[in-house]
């Protein structure tokens, strides 16, 4: 779930630039992609092979759906560098230098508070009840003893060597700490490099900062009056 993203080089320095950690929902861009490569096909083929009233229907929904579609599940993200936090959500981007956030709090779903009050969604970051009840159980069956599944081991990832009981496998899963699920281990970094960075004095420069996407915005508002019209003229 997390990707490096690079920074531009500055040509003056020569010391190696950080790169900002980003993390996405791959659970919601594999979903968009298929919503959106459906709406596409049908959208096509009635601009292709419809009436003209058709396919100025099949326009005006095509302007309003993908950049919606679009909008709540490829381009959510969150942006997490040494200086600031950066959140891109489906109709806003947020940036929070590291001094301005107060704390992240996950309930139903991901925020990020601060420093004012103020509290910012993280669409990139979505809550998994799913995920932490899963979990939960393997966390109970590694306190029972019966070893809990760890990622890249062989048989399906149970403890080491796919055992059972103690020994190695017991005394590694215990150096871990307790499973987590992904979102909330995501969450934890996050936690982490705030109580990191937040003294820095590179994260105390300027404010938060809000700006809406229009990109997003107006096609969607556009291709919405266009499709209310089309529709109440018959």
């Amino acid at each position: 779930m997390t990707t490096p993203e690079p920074q531009s080089p500055s040509p003056q320095s020569p010391e190696p630039v950080s790169r900002d950690r980003a993390y996405r929902s791959p659970a919601g861009i594999a979903g968009g992609v298929l919503v959106l490569a459906l709406a596409l096909w049908l959208g096509i083929d009635a601009l292709v092979v419809g009436e003209e009233d058709t396919r100025w229907k099949a326009l005006a929904a095509l302007l309003f759906l993908v950049p919606l579609v679009a909008a709540y599940t490829v381009r959510p993200a969150v942006f997490a560098g040494d200086d600031r936090l950066r959140v891109r959500n489906p109709f806003r981007v947020i940036v929070l230098p590291w001094a301005e956030v107060a704390t992240f709090r996950s309930a139903y779903s991901n925020e990020v508070v601060t420093e004012s009050g103020e509290k910012y969604q993280l669409w990139a970051i979505p809550v998994s009840l799913r995920g932490r009840k899963r979990a939960a159980r393997q966390e109970d069956r590694r306190a029972a003893g019966g070893g809990g599944r760890r990622r890249g081991g062989v048989l399906g990832g149970y403890g080491q060597f796919g055992g059972r009981g103690g020994g190695a496998g017991s005394a590694a899963a215990e150096a871990e700490g307790p499973v987590r699920a992904e979102t909330d281990k995501v969450m934890d970094e996050l936690r982490e490099l705030l109580e990191t960075r937040r003294d820095a004095e590179a994260s105390k420069g300027g404010g938060v900062t809000v700006r809406w996407a229009y990109e997003i915005v107006v096609p969607v508002a556009v291709g919405a009056v266009a499709l209310a019209v089309l529709l109440g003229v018959g």
